[in-house]
Order: C-alpha cells, then sequence, then structure tokens
C-alpha cells in the first residue's frame, strides 16, 4: 500500500547528511500537483489518496493547521519540511514508549500491555489486526520505519493520541443517549483541548437536536397524551401546525438547546472525580468501573439540570400563548405547584440510565470490535459508515430498554398541566397505562423516537468533526 512513499521516505545506505530533505523534497513535489510551490488541503487529500497512505478523519486539516506558520491555508516547501521533522521526533517518542522491550521493533504483545496500562482490555487477534495495518513486510512486527510510513500523515504523534486513532471514539451527543463520556489525555487537560471538545460536542447537540426538534416534540406529545392523541405522525405534525403554525414545531427547543452546554460539562467533571474513586491502586480502571463512572456522572450531570427536562417538556405540550417563554414557564410552575414540581418524574429518568447507558454502550462497543475483527485489513479505524451503523443500532437497543421509564418519567412531567388528568405516582402510571393501552401504551411515540436517531447521529458527526477542524483540534 505504501510502496511509493516508501520509496520516497526509507534510508538508502549510500544517503547523504542532507537526505531526509532530499526525500520531503521528491514528496512535496509529488503532492503539489499545481507546482506553485504550496500544497493545500485538496492537494494533500488528493495527493495521499493517489499514493494509497491510509490516514485518520480531518488529518489533511490537522497537518494545514499546525504546520502552516503564516496562516494563509497552505503549506510552502519550508513549512513543509518543518512539519515533517517535527512531526518524526514526535512519532520516534511514541514509538520508544511502545518498544518496552527496547529490540528496535512493536510485537502485538506489546500493544496489548500498552493498552492495558490505560484500562482498555483488547484481544490478541485485535492486536495482530492493528499490527498488520502498519505491517509492511509481513514479520508481524513494526520496525521504526514502518511505523514512521504509517504515521507520517497522521497527526497523532503521541501515544495517547495514536491509541484514540485506534479506538476511534468520539464525543457525540443525539439528545437522549447517556453514553459512558470520552477521556481526555493529560495532555488535552494541559494544552486546553479539553474545553475545545465539550464546545465541538455541545454545538453538535445543538445543531442535532434543532434539526430533529419537531420528531421531539411529535415523541412528547404522543408520550403525554396517550390514546388520546392522534397515533398517526403526519396526523400529528399536521395538528401542531394547525395549533401553533410552523414554528410551534421547535417548542421547547430552547430549553433544551441551552441545557447542553451545563449538562456535558457536569457530565465530564463528575466522570473525572468518579474515576479517581474507582481507579485500583495499580492506577487501573477496568472496563466495570468505567462504565459505573460513566453511569453515575450521567445521573449527576442530569439531577444538575434536571428542572430544564420539565421545562421543555411543559413548553412542548404547552398551547399557543399558555407560556411566553422558559422563564414564565418556570415562574408560573414555581408560583402553582411549588419547587417540587421541577423534579417529577425524577426517580424513573434516574432508573432509565442505567439499562440505557449499559445496553447502549455494550451494543456499541460489540458491534465494533465484532467488525474490527472480521474486517479490519488495511486499518484499524472503521469508516464513519461502520460507526454511525454501530451507534444507532446500540442506541435503538438501549432506547427499547429504558423507553417505558422515560414515557413515565415524561407523564409524570407533564400531568399537572393536562386538566382534569388525574396526578399518579411512577408505580400508578405504570398500571394505568397498561390498563387502558395495554403494553404497547409504553411504547407510545417510539417511531418519532427512532426516526430522529439516525439524522441525529449523522448530523452531531459532521457539525462536531468540522467544530473540531475550526477550532484546532
Amino acid at each position: 500500500m505504501f510502496d511509493l512513499a516508501r520509496r520516497l521516505l526509507l534510508p538508502s545506505a549510500t544517503c547523504e547528511p542532507s537526505e531526509p530533505q532530499t526525500r520531503y523534497a521528491e514528496l512535496f513535489s509529488k503532492l503539489d500537483v499545481n507546482k506553485d510551490g504550496k500544497v493545500d488541503i485538496l492537494e494533500l487529500q488528493q495527493g495521499l489518496r493517489s499514493m494509497g497512505m491510509a490516514v485518520g478523519r480531518g488529518a489533511e486539516e490537522k497537518i494545514v493547521a499546525a504546520g502552516d506558520t503564516n496562516k494563509d491555508g497552505q503549506l510552502d516547501f519550508a513549512e513543509f519540511i518543518k512539519y515533517l521533522e517535527d512531526h518524526e521526533k514526535k512519532m520516534k517518542i511514541a514509538f520508544t514508549s511502545l518498544d518496552k522491550n527496547e529490540d528496535g521493533k512493536i510485537e502485538a504483545s506489546e500493544i496489548m500491555n500498552s493498552l492495558k496500562i490505560l484500562g482498555i482490555n483488547i484481544s490478541s487477534d485485535h492486536a495482530t489486526k492493528i499490527l498488520q495495518s502498519m505491517d509492511a513486510d509481513g514479520t508481524l512486527t513494526v520496525d521504526w520505519n514502518e511505523w514512521r510510513d504509517h504515521f507520517l500523515f497522521n497527526p497523532a504523534d503521541n501515544i495517547e493520541e495514536i491509541i484514540r486513532y485506534w479506538k476511534h471514539s468520539t464525543v457525540l451527543d443525539i439528545g437522549d443517549s447517556l453514553t459512558i463520556p470520552d477521556e481526555f489525555t493529560e495532555e488535552e487537560k494541559k494544552t486546553g483541548q479539553w474545553w475545545r471538545q465539550l464546545l465541538s460536542g455541545a454545538m453538535a447537540g445543538a445543531v442535532s437536536r434543532t434539526g430533529t426538534a419537531p420528531l421531539d416534540r411529535l415523541k412528547v406529545m404522543m408520550q403525554v397524551h396517550g390514546t388520546k392523541g392522534n397515533s398517526n405522525m403526519l396526523a400529528g405534525l399536521k395538528q401542531m401546525v394547525k395549533e401553533g403554525g410552523i414554528r410551534s414545531l421547535w417548542r421547547g427547543n430552547g430549553v433544551n438547546v441551552i441545557k447542553i452546554a451545563p449538562e456535558t460539562a457536569m457530565k465530564f467533571w463528575a466522570y473525572e472525580q468518579y474515576k479517581k474513586m474507582f481507579t485500583s491502586e495499580s492506577g487501573k480502571l477496568g472496563t466495570a468501573e468505567r462504565f459505573i463512572a460513566g453511569s453515575l456522572a450521567g445521573a449527576t450531570a442530569q439531577t444538575s439540570i434536571y428542572p430544564m427536562e420539565v421545562l421543555k417538556t411543559r413548553l412542548a405540550v404547552g398551547k399557543t400563548g399558555q407560556y411566553d417563554g422558559m422563564f414564565d414557564c418556570a415562574k408560573k410552575i414555581l408560583k402553582k405547584e411549588g419547587v417540587r414540581a421541577f423534579y417529577k418524574g425524577y426517580i424513573p429518568n434516574i432508573l432509565g440510565i442505567i439499562p440505557y447507558a449499559g445496553i447502549d454502550l455494550a451494543v456499541y462497543e460489540t458491534l465494533k470490535n465484532n467488525w474490527l475483527q472480521k474486517y479490519a485489513t488495511d486499518s484499524a479505524n472503521p469508516g464513519i459508515l461502520v460507526l454511525l451503523a454501530c451507534g444507532t443500532v446500540s442506541s435503538t437497543c438501549g432506547q427499547l430498554a429504558s423507553y417505558p421509564l422515560a414515557l413515565i418519567r415524561t407523564r409524570m412531567q407533564a400531568q399537572a398541566s393536562i386538566e382534569g388528568a388525574p396526578q399518579l405516582n411512577m408505580g400508578g402510571l405504570f398500571r394505568n397505562i397498561i390498563a387502558k393501552e395495554g403494553l404497547l401504551g409504553l411504547y407510545r411515540g417510539i417511531a418519532p423516537n427512532f426516526l430522529k436517531v439516525l439524522p441525529a447521529v449523522s448530523i452531531s458527526y459532521v457539525v462536531y468533526e468540522k467544530m473540531k477542524v475550526q477550532l484546532g483540534i
């Protein structure tokens, strides 16, 4: 795959002291398609693709951003040389940190042990797949030249970033997801990368939720009104438009977007604190501990912003003119029902975290790992379509398990605003729904909920990647 790159990059026995610069010059010439003395993002994409060099998503943008000292959006020859020289030094450090027995080669066992130290357990077959993605001569080991060629145009230049490249984990927000947060490296914390990732995730969530808000409001209306509501989705959308116009489809979305930032920040902060509590004396954090820490972090975040969840539901089911916005809604609830009203439905909401987060995480990791075991030959990095498919299926499974609790939560949040509705607790609502609507009544509104998953994940992923590029992540 990397034959052309190797002919340009591997040193020969008779090379002169300036040979690295000569190799870089030849490579620059290959990439500079229009021969203007500069290489832009498009030329990098076309050139690397033509040489068969696999790079991570958004790598070309990151390379230009890292090497572009004069900020003209391109790399001239001097910038190109400087970037590659600096990048090679960092890659050498990463290679040495993996080469535990100092024999100049990386083996599958060394990859497994390095990941295990960071609390990531992979099988021998999985480690071999990763190794094979870099192994050019079929020895099932990777020497410095193979390592350098593989990562020369991948901006991951320390061991934590390289492991992230192998894991290909992302921070995605699809509205109801309580998946365990991704972890930040010490380097990311020191350099301020963490807040850029949080900001990217928050922006992705805001755009994603806004794009799918009509389906979300339709889901809430179907959950709350039960058999009284129209079960036909198209008719339900028409009824909402008839009652309040096109803008009514986004009623409650403002609160939904506003709560993303504090919820995300609280989730990541709490996750870091819980990780410290569960980390063993050896400094390791296993899968079970990571799941417990993530679930507790989700519960903590939900507790901190739960009153906004109640406001979102009340605004979504409210009629046109009933509330003059979020603050008016909060004031009326406080005056009429008291402070406790802001935590109605809290118990089923917290109970729903465990089945959702557990099943979502387990299914996602299982599907992704199975794909890696069976199909990852040239790269240990599954493509966007694979990740979207895994995320969609895992989220769907998680929602199937936790949806009845989500429905009960929404009913409890909204029942005080429905005229003539009995004020029931969690158990009473379960019995009432099953008696009047049957078991299927516990899944009312799940159709629009499922419809929003794929577009929500897709929008979130695209916006997240674009934001990362803009913020220089």
